[in-house]
């Protein structure tokens, strides 16, 4: 009895120390009905993949300066397709237009077909910490949508990786890989 009170001491010990690295949060989301992770593995594995940025989570810093910095950690965090980010426009229209747009500090009311449609409202962000709203869209249409934050000082803080990582995950989830074009359960 006394070696599984310590145990169970040391654990709660373990998780109240590492309750302060696993601060990032997401939020809810949402999927369009037209989502399949297998166009969106197709779209990107072995491809340049646009990200747009609206808004500056570090107002004290130059956006420019930001979206350099935090282009690597994005890039070390990414989704498994084997995609390079890029905030580069494709040189000629492409159709379908795949992109992935992160909203820093959203307006309450921002929604995900104002997000690829291009418009973008925000709000005066909250020194101290993150807060993302990120959208995949093809064309006008938000094939998914999330949001993210965490607490962090720069676009160096260790703490944006593990947020993005979470963040892609939800994005981009292979859960909703659609690999029958009839209800599955019925299959024999």
């Amino acid at each position: 009895m006394a070696l599984l009170r310590c145990v169970l001491l040391v654990t709660l010990a373990c998780l109240g120390l590492a309750a302060p690295l696993r601060a990032q949060t997401v939020g809810g989301y949402d999927y369009a009905p037209e989502y399949d992770f297998s166009e969106f593995w197709a779209a990107t594995d072995g491809r340049l993949f646009q990200v747009i940025v609206a808004g500056n989570p570090f107002p004290q810093w130059p956006l420019e300066q930001v979206k350099d910095r935090l282009l690597p950690v994005m890039q070390a965090n990414k989704p498994r397709p084997a995609l390079t980010f890029t905030y580069q426009s494709p040189p000629e229209e492409v159709r379908p237009n795949y992109r992935l747009v992160l909203v820093f500090a959203p307006a309450n009311d921002l929604t995900a077909a104002q997000v690829c449609a291009g418009q973008y409202f925000l709000k005066p962000p909250t020194p101290g910490r993150v807060y993302v709203f990120g959208v995949y869209c093809r064309n006008d249409l938000a094939l998914s949508q999330t949001t993210a934050w965490t607490q962090a000082t720069g676009p160096d803080d260790p703490r944006l990786g593990p947020m993005f990582a979470q963040l892609f995950m939800v994005l981009f989830d292979d859960r909703h890989w659609q690999r029958f074009p009839f209800n599955p359960w019925f299959a024999r």
